[in-house]
């Protein structure tokens, strides 16, 4: 029988999907040191963001010679050595449809509470404060939205965010994308000039760090908003604080750490920082979706097989 183990939780109907299929499902979360050699006994490896997958784990899996495939259940797969397992014969795939709109709905929110002190009035409320006249916004109608990666979650916030009458410029490595001329293509540099909300839509690479980091943000405009809802280390957590002590940024929104969880308290307890902890994809709709995908993954792995 083909042994799936889930170590950062699935969604309840997709693990009885797999079992009503005919696949063992073992739901535990086991510690770096422990995982390498639990995975001996293992034939599938489902993770979301919780479990890293690094090379010692891999090579302590391949010596049982079993597993031969990790499934990030979300987008981005940088908890993963993914070349180094795939080196090693052992495929590693994710589920980069199930949260998009989800991931665009949370940033859209989070773009709302900024604008409109939503994060801050109601903490003051909470603690007996009627600060009516220090919370005067703006609208995000008439406003440059600015998203750095241009992919399925970037789209998707662009597409609410037209509705809402703002001007979309994006940029992206991959260049111009064919399809969506109502939206003008910039270099990063005239995005970070142009744009009154950046939003980041990208991967996290440890050899480059930072995409965001002192110098981008001295190129934005001052009173502009950040918002990452994609992974923490793209934007460097000390020069955001900076900017908002400094008044150079208007605000910035959070979902995304450098360490989760995060141990930045003066970045969580910011007035000017709307906080969320990682919880992008954590929808009702996202969840089942993704729990669907990895099923249909595993179903047609071992069918080609």
């Amino acid at each position: 029988m083909i042994r799936v183990l889930v170590t950062d939780g699935m969604e309840a109907s997709a693990i009885v999907d797999l079992k009503n299929k005919g696949f063992e499902v073992v739901e535990q979360f086991y510690e770096p040191e422990v995982l390498g050699e639990e995975l001996k006994n293992f034939d599938v490896l489902v993770v979301r963001s919780a479990t890293k997958v690094r090379k010692p784990i891999i090579d302590k899996a391949v010596e049982g010679g079993r597993l031969k495939l990790v499934i990030r259940g979300g987008v981005g797969v940088d908890n993963i050595d993914v070349a180094y397992a795939m080196e090693n014969g052992i495929k590693v795939t994710n589920t980069p449809n199930a949260s998009s709109a989800s991931v665009a709905e949370l940033a859209l929110a989070h773009m709302f509470a900024l604008a409109r002190f939503i994060h801050i009035s109601n903490v003051s409320m909470r603690q007996g404060k009627w600060d009516k006249k220090k919370y005067e916004g703006i609208e995000l109608g008439g406003k440059t939205l600015g998203l750095i990666g241009f992919g399925r979650i970037s789209r998707e916030l662009a597409k609410r965010a037209e509705v809402l009458g703002m001007k979309i410029i994006y940029t992206d490595i991959m260049g111009k994308a064919e399809g969506f001329d109502r939206y003008e293509f910039v270099e990063l540099s005239d995005l970070l000039k142009k744009a009154d909300f950046v939003s980041l839509h990208i991967p996290y690479d440890k050899n480059k760090g930072a995409v965001i980091g002192k110098e981008q943000i001295a190129i934005m405009k001052d009173g502009a908003y950040l918002i990452n809802c994609a992974r923490g280390g793209v934007v460097c957590e000390e020069a955001l604080l900076e900017a908002l002590n400094s008044g150079k940024l208007a605000g910035a929104a959070v979902d995304v750490f450098a360490e989760e969880p995060t141990k930045n308290e003066e970045l969580v307890n910011h007035p000017k920082v709307s906080a969320t902890p990682h919880i992008g994809a954590s929808t009702v709709e996202a969840q089942t979706r993704i729990g669907e995908e990895i099923v249909s993954i595993i179903e047609e792995f071992f069918k080609e097989g």
